[in-house]
């Protein structure tokens, strides 16, 4: 849906679907983070507990017990061995949060620190790990249950374009920092 509608003219939208698989998530993050250097990556996962769109503040290392659709599970049950045990995205969630939800959508939007140790947490740590913080995830109920993908393209829409333009204005003040 997110493909149909697009984002910002300025902005190169890259569209893949992850298999629910650890090593295929330890091998293709990578890979798709040298391929196209993006500013940013924002996974999306469905949660089947999920009533509302979800977005996930940090990733986690380590409690990662369950089988993939392989029927594999790290040894480990870590996405990196040594890595810290949380990782927060550089994006400010509770102010994307605010903002799409004032734009009024059809959709409500809530935040969460705990992306379920299953594929989509496991999947954000290793993301998060690879950019150093530069991604994002959001989890969204199944479809119909209760929005429509119509509903969620357009909340997906609004969500990263906002956190687009945090990160931009997180980076100028960055930026304005380093030359005072």
């Amino acid at each position: 849906e997110l493909e149909k509608l697009g984002l910002r003219d300025d902005v190169d939208l890259h569209v893949y679907e992850v298999p629910v698989e650890y090593q295929t998530v330890q091998r293709l993050i990578p890979a798709l983070w040298k391929k196209h250097s993006p500013q940013l990556v924002v996974h999306v996962g469905v949660s089947g507990m999920a009533t509302t769109v979800t977005l996930e503040k940090c990733g986690h290392n380590v409690g990662y017990k369950g089988l993939d659709n392989c029927r594999f599970c790290p040894g480990s049950q870590c996405c990196v061995e040594g890595g810290p045990e949380c990782i927060d995205s550089i994006i400010d969630m509770d102010t994307v949060c605010r903002r799409v939800s004032a734009l009024g959508l059809d959709v409500t939007v809530t935040i969460s620190k705990d992306a379920g140790r299953y594929l989509c947490d496991f999947t954000y740590y290793t993301s998060l790990y690879q950019s150093r913080g530069r991604s994002a995830f959001v989890h969204v109920p199944p479809l119909g249950k209760p929005y429509t993908a119509e509903q969620l393209g357009r909340a997906l829409q609004a969500i990263i374009e906002e956190m687009l333009d945090v990160l931009e204005h997180s980076e100028d003040k960055i930026n304005c920092q380093h030359e005072h």
